[in-house]
């Protein structure tokens, strides 16, 4: 009987030692992506460049540069041709990280090809979090000086039709999570409160210029927070 214990006790080892050799030397699975891919979109006479305080700062907090996106288009095209770029881009990005979906964060002008490619192009279906810093949204009437000479910028003046037809009806569609950040003191935006998106968190930031809207790390740490 002891003699029939002990053989049980050491297959038993033998066994339990063999599984523990194969925990040890199995590989460890990859680990999946921990955020959604940034893309970036920028505004009026500007590049990919003006995001690169963000991105570092993205980058020290965790996000690989697999995963930050800022990319340059043509900014005096129709906001409506940038909207149809945008959407090549973020599927590419969707196809190269292997993400269902993307957070895109915009600064000024760049909000309204975002904006219209969330609303007509069927972007809420690849979009988690839209995040608008300075962002025209309800137009400026600082944009009348470059009006004439730029399709985009003709768009962006207050009361165009481009803006009518953006803004009508749902400014918020889908379920995609959208926030505001806006200064009180910002000389770009005529009025300041035209960022303001119905059914958007909508933050005042205080007195930030236009240009330090999508750099200065205070406003970077709360469009942090939203989309983490």
């Amino acid at each position: 009987m002891q003699r029939h214990k002990r053989r049980i006790a050491t297959a038993l080892t033998a066994v339990a030692s063999s599984l523990l050799l194969s925990l040890t030397l199995s590989p460890t699975p990859a680990h999946a992506a921990t955020h959604d891919p940034v893309v970036f979109v920028h505004g009026l006479s500007s590049s990919a460049s003006s995001w690169d305080d963000w991105a570092g700062y993205f980058r020290a907090d965790g996000y690989s540069a697999a995963e930050l996106d800022a990319w340059s288009f043509d900014w005096a095209q129709s906001n409506a041709t940038t909207a149809q770029q945008l959407s090549t881009e973020i599927k590419n990005v969707l196809a190269r990280t292997g993400a269902s979906k993307v957070d895109l964060v915009v600064h000024s002008m760049g909000a309204l090809g975002a904006r219209y490619y969330l609303k007509n192009l069927g972007g809420t279906s690849y979009v988690d979090d839209f995040v608008s810093t300075a962002g025209t949204n309800h137009g400026t009437s600082t944009a009348s000086w470059c009006a004439w000479l730029y399709t985009s910028c003709a768009e962006m003046n207050t009361g165009s039709s481009f803006l009518t037809a953006l803004n009508s009806g749902d400014e918020t569609p889908g379920s995609v999570s959208y926030a505001s950040y806006w200064s009180n003191c910002d000389d770009a935006l005529t009025p300041d409160t035209t960022a303001i998106l119905n059914g958007a968190t909508n933050v005042e930031v205080g007195c930030v210029s236009h240009t330090d809207m999508n750099n200065d790390q205070g406003v970077y740490e709360q469009v942090r927070d939203f989309i983490g």
